[in-house]
């Protein structure tokens, strides 16, 4: 499916970015691949590791999901964009609401409409457990955005050559941010303890190769409108402070600024909406069950049951949901050690 395509990633030089180009160098045999992205220290620095005299299908694009015209050049004759540009710090976010606003919010939207514009075939975005019942500004800036990319299939209409979904999960082990890094820190350094918000705080467990996994496999499923979430086990934060290190001490901190005790990838009040399949659930629009939307909207939410690939799913139980806390998965201390 990514054969012989042209695909652009925003925020190419992120850690999911870098980890998508790896996978897709490897893999497959695109026509050609775009990164995308403002930080030009960043893309130097992967020009060394991939110079364009050597892989001639990739191209490097310096430029800022906030300025319009910039993507409306980068986005010609794309065949696929993979939205992965944000700013991700809860704690920045707080800090610096308006510039977050601007990228997450404001940026996407100048993604879509630059996908449509430019007759992208498949857009899809990632998005995060935050977005759902946000507490946080960036959170709430994810809401948002999930909002604007899968109402750009109403917008522009399904019958637009344009395909708009998203991906929606939690911290991703190992890339920036990730907690998993601060006590990698922490146990090199002279500090006598791990610092740990609350002894009931749980986290999804998914790595960066699983992430990209997830990401292409839902480009393949896409028909526009879905957010994919996975089926993914949880940890707790405690038995993750254990497994890296059995000499330091633990110290409980408490919450910080807009965080939260459990991450929750589909809450209650999406239960309706909610279609599970063996290894992963789609949510799917809500004009989906509006019988007003769809003199715009034709896609029924009987359409979504079954899968691109012939997968038939099932409706959830109402008042279902799917957080870290309550998952029926969760890796011991043992089995964090062989993974971490």
């Amino acid at each position: 499916m990514l054969n012989n395509k042209t695909i652009l990633i925003t925020g190419g030089t992120g850690s999911f970015g870098k980890k998508m180009l790896e996978t897709l160098l490897k893999n497959y045999r695109c026509k050609k691949i775009i990164i995308f992205s403002r930080d030009e220290l960043k893309q130097s620095e992967l020009k060394e590791k991939y110079p364009i005299l050597k892989y001639k299908n990739l191209r490097y694009f310096i430029g800022d999901i906030r300025d319009q015209s910039r993507l409306d050049v980068a986005f010609k004759n794309v065949d696929i964009v993979i939205h992965a540009a944000a700013l991700k710090q809860v704690n920045t976010a707080e800090y610096n609401p308006i510039e977050v606003i601007k990228t997450n919010i404001t940026g996407t939207e100048n993604v879509v409409k630059a996908a449509a514009n430019c007759g992208v075939k498949k857009l899809i975005a990632l998005s995060t457990d935050k977005a759902v019942n946000p507490v946080n500004l960036y959170g709430a800036t994810k809401l948002a955005a999930e909002r604007l990319v899968i109402s750009a299939n109403n917008y522009f209409g399904y019958k637009n050559s344009t395909q708009f979904s998203v991906v929606r999960y939690g911290n991703v082990v190992g890339s920036r941010g990730s907690v998993v890094k601060v006590f990698e820190k922490l146990i090199k350094s002279d500090s006598k303890y791990l610092p740990i918000t609350d002894l009931k705080m749980t986290r999804f467990w998914m790595t960066l190769d699983e992430s990209v996994k997830f990401v292409t496999n839902s480009l393949s499923l896409m028909t526009g409108g879905e957010i994919f979430i996975p089926k993914i086990p949880s940890i707790k934060i405690i038995d993750l402070a254990k497994a890296m290190s059995k000499n330091k001490k633990i110290k409980i901190i408490g919450l910080r600024p807009g965080e939260k005790l459990t991450e929750v990838l589909c809450s209650e009040d999406e239960s309706h909406l909610l279609i599970e399949f063996k290894k992963y659930f789609v949510c799917a629009p809500s004009t989906s069950i509006d019988e007003e939307s769809r003199t715009f909207s034709p896609k029924k939410f009987s359409s979504f049951l079954v899968s691109k690939n012939g997968e038939k799913g099932k409706k959830t139980n109402k008042r279902f949901s799917y957080n870290s806390a309550n998952n029926k998965k969760f890796l011991s201390i043992k089995e964090i050690s062989n993974r971490a």
